[in-house]
């Protein structure tokens, strides 16, 4: 028989003298405040229907229908899944926080302020003072950088076919990897002069050892399941090497790549401060160093801005553009 239930709303009983309650239904986002009725089940007594009021966001759907499942984001909730815009936000924070620290010292000999940089990099760009020297850097750091890395790939090769390769490549990786770069300028002054070519050597050496570190870790990570399946195969060497040990070692190479590009830019300015004094030659390094003597401090950090643009513009233009074309791609990370 029917009853009255809190709500003012009538409700059937079971034979039982239970209350009856509808089954459980699929929700889904909705529109608005509504009331839908919900049927007894069959063979249950006639009566009223009760009535289910919806709040504003979920309303009922049919049994048996899968549900709606689309979240409507905010644009500022999509905004915060991009990660662009969360590193720029951050970047804009320092931005802020060194404007207003600058603004506060009110030295601009010593610290100008991150308006003052952006300025003086603009001007130094439309006059091309700027860009010039990018120029010259970048081509230096693209052939010192490609030298590396063959001697890198030679160096590994060696000691992955090799009792004695293996161990001329410890020996010196121990060696040669723990030497910093700026401890051979006097060397490289002697035995190629003033000029790039010096610069290319220190950049060379720099390159090496910590890439060739890597990308030998990396062939020798592979797991022996791999290559029992290239074995398996019966594959050729070539295939071998390029269906299943370059793939499988391209984390390390990668890592030894990125490596490798920090050490030679960082490098390639360093030479240049003490290089490109001596030569007279105009890469980065040498901008910032004739900029210091001329107390144009924003100049200064013109030139420091460029490098971190350039290096971040490699970084995500370059490396991350591979890695997600390969190693994410392949499932490997």
């Amino acid at each position: 028989m029917p009853f009255e239930s809190n709500d003012g709303a009538r409700r059937s009983r079971n034979p039982d003298g239970r209350p009856h309650s509808p089954p459980l239904l699929f929700a889904r986002p909705g529109q608005g405040r509504e009331a839908l009725p919900v049927e007894p089940p069959a063979g249950a007594p006639p009566a009223q229907a009760p009535v289910l009021w919806l709040d504003a966001e979920y309303g009922f759907t049919k049994a048996g229908s899968l549900p709606d499942l689309r979240v409507h984001l905010s644009v500022f909730e999509r905004l915060r899944q991009v990660t662009a815009v969360r590193k720029g936000c951050i970047v804009l924070l320092l931005a802020l926080i060194w404007q207003i620290y600058a603004a506060l010292l009110d030295n601009g000999l010593m610290f100008p302020t991150f308006s003052s940089a952006l300025l003086a990099l603009y001007e130094a760009a439309a006059q091309g003072e700027l860009l010039r020297a990018v120029g010259t850097s970048l081509r230096v750091l693209a052939a010192a950088y490609a030298a590396g890395v063959v001697a890198a790939g030679l160096l590994t090769v060696f000691a992955l076919t090799t009792r004695l390769g293996c161990d001329f490549l410890e020996t010196c990786t121990g060696m040669f990897n723990l030497l910093p770069a700026i401890a051979l300028l006097p060397l490289a002054l002697l035995w190629f002069g003033l000029g790039y070519p010096s610069i290319m050597f220190v950049i060379v050496h720099s390159v090496t050892w910590p890439m060739t570190l890597n990308i030998y870790s990396g062939f020798t990570g592979v797991s022996g399941t791999l290559r029992m399946v290239g074995k398996n195969y019966e594959l050729s060497p070539p295939a071998f090497l390029f269906r299943i040990l370059i793939p499988a070692a391209l984390p390390q190479i990668l890592t030894g790549l990125r490596v490798g590009w920090a050490f030679s830019w960082r490098t390639l300015i360093a030479s240049e401060l003490v290089f490109g004094v001596s030569s007279g030659s105009g890469g980065i390094g040498w901008f910032i160093y004739e900029k210091k003597n001329q107390l144009d401090i924003a100049s200064v950090f013109a030139g420091l801005i460029t490098i971190i643009i350039i290096g971040l513009l490699v970084e995500n233009l370059l490396f991350n553009t591979l890695e997600a074309k390969t190693i994410r791609r392949w499932g490997m990370k």
